[in-house]
C-alpha cells in the first residue's frame, strides 16, 4: 500500500479538485483530458510493465473508441447504453485481430508491427469522407446516459472520467495481483520456463492485449464526449508516443507510475505551452533529461533521493 500511496493521494486530490479552486470550466476541461489519458497511459502500462508488450500503436485503442461514438452519432445513435459498449467492442476486436499478429513477436519486431497497424487505422481513418476525413468530426452533442443529458455537466462529466480512471487503476492491479498476473510476468521474465512448467505464453499475452485495448476503447469514448470532435490524429503514432512516454516518465515500477506520468507529462505541456512560442523545443529537452536522471521515473523519485541522502 506504501508503493500506491502517491496515486491514493492523487485520485484524492482529483477528486477534491472542483471544491478547491479548480471547479471553473477550462480547469475542468483540462483536468477531463488529464485523467482521460492518464485512463490510456495506465491500460498500456498493463501489457508493458506487465506482460513486456511494448507497443506504439496503443492509440488506435483510443481512436477505434472515439470513431465508434463518431459512427453511432452520425447514425443518431447516442446513448450510452449503446455507445460505451460499441467503443469498448471496436477498440477490443480491434486489438484482437492485430494481437493475434503482433503477440507473435517480440522486442523490436513487436514495436514495429503495432506501429504498423496503428498507422494502417490512421490512414483508414483519414480516408472516412463521410467523417470528416483529414479535418475531423464534430458530433452533435455529447452522449446520453438513459435520455438525459448528464454528460453536459462539467462536474458530473469529472466525476464520471476520476470513476472510469479509478476502475481502471482498480482493475489493472487486481488482475495483475491474481494467478493471471503472475503468469503474465513469468512469461515477461522468461518465456521458454513458463513453458517448461505447463503456461503457454500466446494466450495470456493476447488476452492482456485485449484487455488492454478495452480499456484503451472506454478512453476514447470519454475523449470524444470531452472534445466533442473527433480526428485522424487521435491516432497518430505521435499520440501512441506520447502515451508510452507518460508510461516511462512515471515509472514501470507500478501501474502508479502511469498515473503519475500521465498528470505531470499534461501539466508540463501545458505550463510551457502558455510560456513561449517554441515550448515543444523546451519541453523535448527537459523530458530527455527526465529519462537520463530519473531511472525510476517520477514514482522512483523518493527512493532516489532517500539513497542519496544515505550516501551523505
Amino acid at each position: 500500500m506504501g508503493r500506491e500511496l502517491p496515486a491514493l493521494l492523487l485520485l484524492g486530490g482529483l477528486a477534491a479538485a472542483p471544491f478547491i479552486g479548480f471547479g471553473e470550466g477550462y480547469m475542468l476541461t483540462l483536468l477531463a483530458r488529464m485523467m482521460i489519458l492518464a485512463m490510456a497511459a495506465v491500460s498500456l502500462s498493463f501489457i508493458v510493465a506487465g506482460a513486456g508488450l511494448v507497443s506504439l500503436g496503443h492509440a488506435a485503442m483510443l481512436g477505434f473508441g472515439a470513431y465508434a461514438v463518431v459512427i453511432l452519432d452520425n447514425l443518431q445513435v447516442v446513448d450510452a447504453l449503446f455507445v460505451l459498449p460499441a467503443a469498448i467492442l471496436a477498440a477490443a476486436g480491434f486489438a484482437l485481430l492485430t494481437g493475434a499478429v503482433a503477440i507473435r513477436t517480440s522486442g523490436v519486431n513487436f514495436i514495429m508491427i503495432t506501429l504498423a497497424f496503428g498507422q494502417m487505422a490512421f490512414f483508414t481513418a483519414s480516408s472516412l469522407s463521410g467523417y470528416g476525413g483529414d479535418d475531423g468530426y464534430t458530433l452533435y452533442a455529447r452522449t446520453e446516459v438513459n435520455g438525459a443529458r448528464l454528460l453536459d455537466d462539467r462536474l458530473v462529466f469529472h466525476f464520471v472520467c476520476l470513476g472510469a480512471l479509478v476502475f481502471t487503476w482498480l482493475l489493472c492491479r487486481m488482475l495483475l495481483a491474481s494467478r493471471f498476473g503472475r503468469v503474465l510476468r513469468a512469461v515477461r521474465g522468461n518465456p521458454m520456463r513458463a513453458q517448461a512448467l505447463g503456461f503457454s505464453p500466446y494466450p495470456y499475452r493476447l488476452t492482456a492485449y485485449v484487455i488492454a485495448g478495452a480499456l484503451g476503447g472506454a478512453a476514447g469514448f470519454l475523449f470524444a464526449n470531452a472534445t466533442e470532435f473527433v480526428a485522424p490524429a487521435y491516432i497518430s503514432w505521435q499520440r501512441s508516443g506520447e502515451l508510452l512516454f507518460m508510461v516511462i516518465l512515471g515509472g514501470l515500477s507500478g501501474l502508479h507510475g502511469a498515473l503519475l506520468g500521465a498528470i505531470g507529462f499534461v501539466l508540463l505541456e501545458e505550463w510551457l505551452s502558455h510560456q513561449w512560442e517554441h515550448w515543444r523545443i523546451l519541453f523535448g529537452v527537459l523530458l530527455i533529461l527526465a529519462v537520463l536522471f530519473l531511472p525510476g521515473g517520477l514514482s522512483g523519485i523518493p527512493a532516489q533521493v532517500g539513497r542519496m541522502l544515505r550516501r551523505d
